[in-house]
């Protein structure tokens, strides 16, 4: 992340330091107004330092504003570019993602790790300044006098020493406190997402017992780290303040015994309030630095995780428009241009089928054929944007609905939400298409939902498209309707429908009949209803045709 914005790093570090240093000269500007204006009583000296400690103050005010601004700079950027990273890395990895990481972890990441991160960025401006103020106050205490000067050099690196002790177990307190938070929210993820089917089962009260005991696992592992803390916070005070003690002991101890005038040690009291800020800075960054590395931990997890398939050393050359899709292990052939439906008298066998078809599966083979050319062998970006799944998992995204829908940005969603029967929808919003969608489409009903996922896919008007269950939380108005629609917006192209609907599998072209996990018959709705018992079983749930 610093690498990357190195550039406004820098300007906020350089801002840093002269904000800090303009308050450090204040108080030697302070000291020799009074040695040679006050106590010399010249009224001329006096109004020259005057005239100066304006102007540093006019310095200092316009770097404390910048250095600010930097600082919000940096602490934005290193966020939003984390997001972007996080984010590039979801689509890299496309289905592998939730198979090798919780959803919880990924969350945990946009609300937590962000801000660890850019606080990291946001303190090192103040600390750079720190660092280069403790050395400029250093030099000037040498030049007035060296013990003083020393007490200074030597104290503060003692100072952080004693505080060092607390930094490993305040880490890796906060990296369980951080894995705690990672969980809890894969539990809360999960119970909102099954929400309506742990209603369904009467399951609320288990799944409430269970996040209350882990929130109070996560809540102690707080504590835990709030106690180093809290401990790391009061040394933070105390011991550069009893290091502010020591050296105006010192220095007024100087002033009496008349090795330093009055003014330096008015001075000294100016260098000694000072210092605290220094101190506490120093602290405080190795206090974000800690936190900072957990969380970059964290998502360094996540940014190194791999695909399960990746793209070949040299891909072979994409395969003409209108190309057979097939299938060696079942045996299906899904003919270019047609509407064709998948019925298994296994529905995970089918389920894995339609992952396969878009190169979406845990376990990738060269099975699947476009052309009689492997899927594995071509380039991932040609599979995605010739071959699209849409299966029962899609879900949709928070932001402005028309966004959300028009993913390629190919505006040809009307025609799309048309045929997902979507008008009901768009009617009762507000601000219809223009509506702010919340996160995963919550405020919409399952079946709301799930027209307007096919309403999604069908906008992206892909040469392959693969639906799975399309129509399963609709009634059957609304399915007949879709249905009927379905073959004349997708003419010409290549359409699989997973699906046992007898609606579905009646307005399709062509219907294949997975029995065992192989293809056992390919016919029309019609056909495979008459001829064979054991598809009129699985769709129509008979076990003999009708009188």
């Amino acid at each position: 992340m610093a690498k990357g914005q190195w550039h406004t790093l820098v300007l906020g570090m350089c801002f840093g330091i002269v904000w800090m240093s303009s308050q450090a000269v204040m108080p030697a500007v302070i000291g020799r107004a009074i040695d040679r204006g006050v106590a010399a009583k010249d009224g001329h000296a006096l109004l020259e330092y005057a005239g100066l400690m304006l102007l540093i103050g006019i310095v200092q005010a316009v770097s404390g504003i910048m250095r600010h601004r930097m600082a919000v700079t940096n602490w934005l950027t290193s966020a939003y570019r984390t997001v972007q990273l996080v984010a590039r890395q979801t689509v890299h990895l496309g289905g592998t993602l939730p198979r090798k990481v919780s959803t919880g972890e990924v969350v945990a990441i946009g609300t937590n790790d962000l801000s660890s991160i850019g606080q990291v960025m946001d303190v090192s401006a103040r600390f750079s300044g720190a660092v280069v103020s403790f050395v400029l106050v250093a030099v000037i205490l040498l030049g007035t006098s060296v013990p003083l000067g020393l007490l200074v050099l030597i104290g503060v690196p003692v100072l952080m020493l004693l505080i060092a002790p607390l930094l490993r177990p305040l880490q890796a307190r906060s990296a369980h406190q951080r894995h705690l938070m990672g969980e809890l929210s894969n539990t809360a993820t999960d119970i909102v997402g099954g929400l309506r089917v742990l209603r369904g089962i009467g399951g609320e009260q288990v799944f409430h017992d269970r996040y209350r005991r882990e929130s109070q696992t996560t809540r102690r592992a707080g504590v835990e780290v709030a106690r180093v803390q809290s401990v790391l916070d009061a040394l933070q005070v105390f011991l550069p303040g009893l290091f502010v003690v020591v050296v105006v002991w010192l220095g007024a101890r100087y002033a009496v015994q008349g090795r330093i005038t009055p003014g330096e040690l008015v001075a000294f009291y100016g260098y000694a309030a000072f210092l605290m800020m220094p101190l506490r800075t120093a602290t405080e960054y190795a206090n974000k630095l800690i936190r900072g590395r957990v969380a970059a931990r964290r998502v360094c997890r996540v940014l190194a995780l791999t695909p399960d398939h990746l793209d070949p050393a040299e891909p072979s050359p994409a395969p003409p428009l209108g190309a057979v899709l097939a299938d060696a292990r079942t045996g299906l052939v899904v003919r270019p241009g047609l509407l064709t439906a998948v019925v298994s008298d296994l529905p995970d066998e089918a389920a894995a089928l339609a992952d396969r078809l878009g190169l979406c599966a845990a376990e990738v083979d060269d099975d699947v054929t476009l052309g009689d050319v492997p899927l594995t062998s071509l380039a991932r970006d040609d599979v995605r944007r010739r071959i699209v799944v849409s299966d029962t998992g899609a879900t949709l995204f928070s932001g402005r609905l028309r966004d959300r829908l028009d993913v390629s940005g190919s505006g040809a969603v009307d025609a799309a939400l048309t045929t997902a029967a979507t008008e009901d929808i768009l009617e009762a919003l507000p601000d219809g298409f223009d509506s702010i969608v919340a996160e995963r489409g919550r405020t919409f009903s399952g079946g709301q939902r799930q027209r307007l996922v096919l309403a999604r896919a069908l906008a992206v008007d892909p040469e392959v498209l693969v639906l799975v269950e399309p129509t399963s939380a609709v009634d059957a108005h609304t399915e007949a309707r879709i249905a009927s629609r379905l073959r004349a917006h997708r003419a010409g192209r290549t359409t699989v429908v997973v699906s046992s609907s007898p609606l579905v599998l009646d307005a399709v072209d062509e219907v294949v009949f997975l029995s065992g996990g192989q293809v056992a018959a390919v016919g029309t709705y019609a056909d495979l209803l008459a001829t064979r018992p054991d598809f009129r079983a699985v769709v129509t749930r008979e076990t003999e045709v009708p009188a």
